[in-house]
């Protein structure tokens, strides 16, 4: 999704405008370039707002005033999805040009793996992974951090359950009713990575939740090694997260999983401008 310029929103009116006023004061200055000014605002607009509704903590380390996250704020994810939620596919796919969940069936078609009885798809947005996998796929779960977003997925009928919340929380702590954790044949997570900045416990989290031989396919976002500058990830200039594949390859390797691809993509397009990453297909050894 991108990062649009709307300003966060939160409790009382008074909150709201105050808030508001030093979010969008922040953006002003930032675009003019005067950082100084952006990061005065933007700290306002923090203290204004501890859940961080409007990814200030991003918009920080992307000036260069403050250390990369480890994640983006949930509350920050929520209210973007749940704001562009009634034109997320228009956006995505008609305006950024995402298509990775056609790459991912794509790339399953290549490898010659599958069907898959079982997939959890994490960040499920309204379901374009769920309809790409549906052939290959027998039962589908779906969870994304947007309650808007779920319901949007809900009514395209893919997924047999649908959950909201955050991914890395979700495979950690997710029981069925009876108590039983349940476990997948393929996790996918083809527009998560970009919200992570660290993925070992993204990682770690998948490897306890797959069966035996079990298969994760994700997409990450990179920028050029130069840029990276020997850090394993960072907030890019478009507030999103990229990740060194150095970085990616070495996680995967200490989570158990054996590489079976990691194919250079084009993720989306930015301003007209293709942003470059990966996707990866790989199984638990």
């Amino acid at each position: 999704m991108s990062d649009d310029d709307d300003a966060p929103s939160q409790g009382n009116e008074t909150d709201n405008e105050a808030l508001a006023e030093a979010y969008n004061k922040g953006l002003e200055l930032q675009k003019t370039g005067d950082l100084t000014g952006a990061e005065e605002a933007f700290r306002l607009a923090l203290a204004l707002d501890p859940k961080d509704t409007g990814g200030v903590a991003i918009r920080l380390a992307a000036i260069g005033v403050e250390n990369s996250p480890e994640k983006m704020p949930d509350a920050y994810v929520a209210t973007l999805f749940d704001q562009h939620a009634d034109v997320f596919d228009e956006i995505l796919v008609d305006e950024l040009g995402y298509c990775v969940p056609l790459l991912v069936r794509d790339l399953i078609d290549r490898l010659a793996i599958g069907p898959f009885d079982r997939m959890l798809d994490l960040g499920c947005g309204t379901g374009l992974t769920g309809v790409s996998l549906a052939d290959c796929t027998h039962h589908r779960t779906g969870l994304d951090l947007s309650e808007r977003i779920v319901e949007l997925a809900y009514d395209r009928e893919v997924y047999d359950d649908l959950y909201v919340g955050e991914a890395v929380e979700f495979l950690k702590d997710f029981e069925e009713e009876d108590g039983s954790r349940p476990h997948w044949d393929l996790i996918a997570a083809t527009d998560v990575l970009p919200y992570l900045g660290a993925i070992e416990p993204f990682l770690n989290g998948a490897s306890n939740r797959l069966n035996a031989r079990g298969y994760l396919t994700f997409s990450t976002e990179t920028l050029p090694k130069e840029t990276l500058a020997g850090r394993s990830y960072m907030v890019g200039p478009k507030n999103r997260f990229a990740q060194g594949e150095a970085y990616v390859l070495a996680g995967l390797g200490a989570a158990g999983f054996e590489v079976l691809a990691m194919e250079p993509i084009t993720v989306r397009l930015e301003e007209g401008e293709p942003v470059p990453g990966h996707l990866v297909m790989a199984r638990l050894s």
